[in-house]
């Protein structure tokens, strides 16, 4: 795993910018600690930071190959899950090879089959080439958009990198976001291509982005599409099982330590059974970590999301699955931590609105950050096999709107209820979801007979899949890089995807359950605690105490009257949640303190020209 950036500007010759290109690089640090390298020739300049994972001597990068008609150069972050049978594939071809490692298999097929080796690969990459023969950069991203890949088109060229904060790093660009960009800060529907600061892009999952002197121009090379599903139950099920087997041992492949994150949910404990299991054939042990919070497994209070605490059944799977298991517990004081928030804004380089999930995700990665430099994760089973409470919510499936924006202002209340008023009319958050609704559902095929409820789910498992599931990965991957850990994620493999997408809702509930093809599939390695287990979405702290902590926070903001933040925020509605004692515990005040406390950390960082005209 690493951090890519480049800069290309087809009217002059990039070789004396390198104070730039190493400035870009740098902002890449926390996602590849291990090494860095810069390569630039004439209208090209590649950065690169690399975390060591594959043939830890022989991968380092800018990787390039010199043919008659030009240098090819790559920079590659990611896995190649198959490189293994694609680098035999090229050595019958006649190309040889002079490391292990995967980036070499990604520049050699490139050279084999041009920007068509996107559709061979199977993984997690997101990377890019600059073609000397053809002056042209070739831009590709995986399919369920794992990595992330950010462009910024110039006059003469384009600025690129995994993050934002690279290309920021160019004095070209103007740290700018508008109207637009804040309302992609607010809806959680991640418009595809938007990248919320003013001029920025993001290379769409599955596609491949070309710039030459006549521009960028895209291509899409796998998108979700409908297809008759013919297996019956027992077949779709041992479908599901050799699937998951085989992606389970792909993706234990590595030569550092690795782990797994273990929740206690249906996802990460099936997950984590496989691999352990697999690893038990060579002799090895699989490492497992969970997240706690002081207190909460003794005082846990269970509500409509959560009915359960994790820890019980974390410790089920451990103990069956043989794991060897960590619980990281942590406390009030270093959730609310302002450092910890900086850390979070600076990873995601914007104020994203998840707080304490946040925060409790980044201090988890960098506990096993000590132990471990590979973490396989149970995330998007849910958006694949259909496991989240809308699924099941009548109100939630015939709304036409997205459907987890149903549950979530049932749970969580509204966030935007801090901002002025003048700022909440300019955004007119209600008319932005519905085009984007619009467009997203317009995008779903129908299967010719399929019923209008079957298509109704399948319409709910595609927004899902194309929208609500790339918020969780985008933020999977930032606290994760920002501490140098690789968090691979196996159910976003497509062919599982593609395979489960299909199968009619009869079949992935046919017991009346949520995820019913996922439990019956894995039912073998699980304890019975978690084959019976309900679902129970990500862990929050309950502990009073943090929403105080951000009271007292909220209330020094409010103590420093020209603070930008209140450019935005209503400073008479902060200060009520503020001084109420009684919201402390409540979700609706919590978000709102994050909200204040997150753009106001975003502003003191980032300096950025907020436009709301």
């Amino acid at each position: 795993m690493c951090g890519i950036t480049g800069w290309v500007s087809f009217d002059r010759d990039l070789g004396a910018e390198g104070p730039v290109l190493d400035a870009m690089t740098e902002t890449m640090a926390c996602r590849g600690p291990d090494d860095r390298g810069v390569w630039a020739e004439g209208p090209a300049a590649l950065g690169h930071r690399r975390l060591a994972i594959i043939d830890l001597p022989g991968g380092r990068q800018p990787m390039s190959v010199g043919t008659p008609g030009g240098n090819v150069a790559l920079v590659y972050s990611g896995e190649a899950y198959n490189f293994t049978e694609l680098r035999r594939e090229l050595t019958d071809r006649g190309h040889r090879f002079t490391t292990d490692s995967d980036t070499e298999v990604v520049l050699r097929g490139y050279l084999e089959w041009g920007d068509a080796v996107a559709e061979r690969l199977n993984g997690m990459y997101a990377f890019a080439v600059w073609d000397g023969r053809h002056d042209k950069l070739v831009m590709i991203r995986d399919r369920m958009g794992i990595k992330p890949f950010y462009y910024h088109p110039t006059a003469d060229g384009v600025l690129f990198g995994s993050e934002p904060k690279a290309i920021l790093a160019n004095p070209l660009v103007r740290p700018r976001v508008t109207l637009d960009g804040l309302r992609e800060l607010f809806t959680m529907i991640k418009t595809p291509g938007h990248a919320v600061w003013d001029g920025m892009r993001e290379v769409e999952p599955g596609t491949v982005v070309t710039v030459d002197r006549s521009g960028p121009r895209t291509r899409v090379y796998w998108r979700l599409e409908t297809r008759p599903h013919t297996d019956d139950r027992e077949t779709t099920i041992a479908t599901v099982r050799t699937l998951l087997d085989d992606i389970v041992r792909r993706q234990l492949v590595a030569d550092v330590p690795r782990c797994t994150l273990l929740s206690g949910g249906l996802d990460s404990s099936a997950m984590t059974a496989l691999a352990a299991g697999q690893l038990a054939e060579r002799g090895e042990k699989v490492r497992s970590f969970a997240v706690d919070f002081a207190g909460q497994a003794d005082n846990f209070v269970a509500d409509e999301l959560r009915g359960t605490p994790d820890t019980p059944f974390v410790h089920d799977v451990a103990r069956l699955a043989g794991t060897d298991h960590q619980d990281i517990v942590l406390d009030v004081q270093s959730l609310a931590d302002p450092a910890a928030r900086e850390k979070v804004i600076r990873a995601r380089d914007l104020p994203a609105g998840f707080g304490d999930m946040d925060a409790s995700l980044l201090l988890l990665f960098r506990a096993i950050r000590d132990q471990s430099t590979v973490a396989l994760s149970g995330e998007s089973a849910d958006e694949v096999f259909g496991g989240y409470l809308q699924f099941f919510d009548e109100e939630a499936r015939h709304a036409d709107t997205f459907p987890w924006l149903v549950s979530f202002g049932r749970h969580f209340g509204d966030d935007t209820g801090v901002l002025r008023p003048e700022l909440t009319d300019a955004l007119d958050l209600g008319g932005y979801i519905a085009d984007g609704f619009r467009t997203a559902a317009a995008g779903v095929e129908r299967l010719d007979g399929e019923s209008d409820f079957e298509f109704r789910m399948r319409r709910m498992s595609h927004l899902h899949l194309t929208r609500f599931v790339r918020v969780l990965l985008d933020r999977k991957d930032r606290m994760s890089m920002a501490v140098g850990l690789e968090v691979r994620v196996p159910f976003c493999d497509h062919r599982l995807v593609d395979y489960v997408y299909n199968t009619p809702w009869a079949l992935k509930s046919f017991d009346g359950r949520e995820k019913s093809l996922l439990r019956e599939a894995t039912a073998d390695v699980l304890p019975r605690s978690v084959y019976d287990r309900v679902k129970s979405p990500y862990p929050s702290t309950q502990d009073p105490g943090y929403g105080r902590a951000l009271q007292t926070q909220v209330k020094d903001l409010l103590a420093k009257p020209s603070h930008r933040v209140f450019d935005l925020l209503d400073r008479a509605k902060v200060r009520r949640v503020a001084e109420n004692e009684s919201l402390a515990g409540t979700q609706a005040a919590r978000r709102g303190l994050e909200r204040t406390l997150d753009f106001a950390t975003w502003l003191d960082l980032y300096a950025p020209e907020v436009s709301t005209g």
